[in-house]
């Protein structure tokens, strides 16, 4: 009876035991089938995850949770301020001759503010072209393939603009509280000029927080040698930004229209 010889299958295994462990520094691209789209225009990339850690995807994930989460703090915050805004509106006390008053007087809103509000809309359009840059399909592609930084340098342009723009922002409500000043509406002129500065100032605050997010994008740009590691910079500020773009427009609508 003749021999029957069985393929020696011990290299093929190993072969494909490497393949399916490799993390990406042997330029394979992070394209995992069963996950899902990681945002913007790339791929989802969770490789890493059979190795018994996060791979890109979830670490992206994890960081977005934790934006949503420190958000819905502060949407939480805000609610309160403007809660306290209607209640103080409606209220009334005894005056002198024991008649109901309310010391409320509507405070003008300076027109600069409208143009405040397309700037801060034309950074959200801004920053959403760089985040969605930074996962070009084409562009992680070239990346992993050691041609360079191309999402860096096609977003780059996009986060410069945004913090222009947020710069400009903050310049556009420092100059309307130069104008209330100049109406003599300071700060305890009465109770609705005081909340006009409490929310401007307090969103200014939080603003300037998101332009100091934008500065550490671009400084991570630069250094980050890891493509994850910038998506993950660009997104969640990227996300940030868009919140404090639709709370300016609320808070915007309430002193203009509310008072």
């Amino acid at each position: 009876m003749p021999a029957t010889i069985t393929p020696n299958s011990t290299e093929q295994e190993r072969k494909r035991r490497v393949e399916d462990y490799d993390h990406g520094s042997g330029r394979r691209p992070p394209n995992d089938k069963n996950d899902k789209r990681t945002g913007g225009d790339g791929e989802g990339d969770n490789y890493n995850a059979r190795r018994g850690r996060p791979g890109p995807g979830e670490r992206l994930s994890r960081y977005r949770t934790g934006i949503f989460l420190a958000l819905a703090g502060d949407l939480m915050f805000f609610a309160a301020i403007v809660g306290s805004f209607f209640v103080t509106q409606a209220s009334s006390h005894a005056n002198v001759y024991n008649h109901p008053t309310n010391d409320w007087l509507p405070t003008a809103i300076p027109p600069v503010l409208w143009l405040n509000t397309a700037v801060l809309i034309l950074s959200s359009v801004t920053i959403e072209i760089a985040r969605r840059r930074m996962f070009r399909v084409y562009d992680v592609m070239d990346e992993w393939l050691g041609l360079g930084k191309p999402s860096t340098r096609a977003a780059l342009p996009w986060l410069i603009a945004t913090t222009m723009f947020g710069l400009l922002f903050l310049a556009g409500q420092w100059l309307a509280w130069q104008q209330l000043a100049t109406q003599r509406a300071y700060l305890r002129y009465n109770p609705s000029s005081k909340f006009f500065y409490l929310i401007t100032g307090v969103h200014a605050a939080h603003l300037f927080l998101g332009i100091a997010a934008l500065i550490a994008c671009l400084s991570g740009l630069y250094t980050s040698r890891q493509l994850e590691t910038r998506q993950i910079l660009v997104d969640s500020t990227a996300w940030y930004w868009h919140a404090m773009g639709i709370l300016w427009l609320f808070l915007f609508a309430l002193l203009a229209f509310f008072q």
